[in-house]
């Protein structure tokens, strides 16, 4: 699969090395055996199985000559000065197929129990393989002042091979029952197992990729959530466990229920005090307010309003 510069630019920055020299590849378009000749004409020899190995993880260069051939690598491949070697040194050590620790349900929601007991019961690993590069969000309150709708778009990117599946969490408002909201999977994917809990009104669902992922891969998929059966909503709030990635959030009401006003907000933790307040302007016709992180960071941010 063809790579771009802006999908090279972000994984230098990220990490792991191998996912960064093996998307280099790509992008400038060098065979293994054209690398090699290049690092020969400036006196670095190494074998087509050597890179082979490092671009696959297999492998890690450790060796002086090896540093110095990660160097003459990053002049063949026109990147920037230690850009590759910051990532041998830079904490990326541990193993690629682990990310650094993220935060706990326990932190971003009070039902945290009930969402980590489903989602052991689904058998999901600690973070899913996944970490999200953009996320869109759409949200409906109805004439009753409810949560009607909640609609995603989402592009993730694999951090390790064979992810097929994402585990979306949904909670409803007080009253709701998780039973009787419906799953859709719209785009890209299609539902699996469903597991709630009615007294915490928490829902986890399975949504199946129609492929299965090899690390640094990105994968785009639509989802849905229709409910209607909880009380009446003064805000929506979303919860990162790890940072990175463009968040976009847009709430739509209905023109029999208008709020009197509408804030951005951000917080720490699910207990800590909200901040990063920013009034929003309901839009006339449409009946929307939204906003945009351009990098979130670990933790929740939402829009929350007055109905009076």
């Amino acid at each position: 699969m063809q790579r771009t510069e802006a999908e090279l630019a972000q994984v230098l920055h990220t990490g792991p090395f191998h996912l960064a020299l093996r998307t280099a590849f790509s992008v400038r378009g060098l065979p293994l055996q054209r690398v090699q000749h290049h690092l020969a004409h400036r006196g670095v020899k190494v074998g087509v199985t050597s890179l082979s190995y490092w671009q696959q993880g297999a492998r890690r260069p450790q060796r002086a000559e090896s540093l110095r051939a990660v160097k003459a690598l990053e002049e063949v491949l026109e990147l920037p000065g230690n850009s590759l070697l910051r990532l041998l040194g830079s904490g990326d050590a541990r193993a690629d197929t682990e990310r650094p620790a993220g935060r706990s349900y326990r932190s971003l929601m009070e039902a945290s129990g009930a969402v980590e007991r489903l989602l052991d019961a689904l058998e999901s690993p600690a973070d899913g393989g996944l970490h999200t590069v953009g996320h869109q969000e759409r949200v409906r309150i109805g004439s009753g002042r409810e949560l009607r709708r909640r609609d995603s778009q989402h592009v993730v990117r694999a951090h390790r091979d064979g992810i097929d599946r994402y585990l979306a969490v949904y909670r409803g408002d007080p009253g709701c029952d998780p039973a009787q909201v419906e799953v859709a999977a719209r785009e890209n994917c299609r539902t699996g197992r469903i597991r709630w809990n009615r007294e915490a009104g928490v829902l986890v669902a399975e949504l199946l990729f129609d492929t299965r992922l090899r690390a640094g891969e990105t994968y785009l998929f639509g989802y849905g959530f229709d409910d209607g059966t909880g009380g009446p909503c003064g805000e929506y709030v979303r919860g990162f466990s790890f940072g990175g990635g463009q968040y976009v959030l847009q709430v739509h009401f209905d023109e029999d229920a208008l709020p009197v006003r509408c804030r951005r907000f951000a917080q720490a933790s699910v207990g800590a005090p909200r901040g990063g307040r920013t009034d929003l302007t309901l839009t006339g016709r449409h009946r929307t307010v939204h906003l945009v992180e351009q990098g979130v960071r670990p933790g929740l941010v939402g829009i929350d309003w007055d109905w009076e």
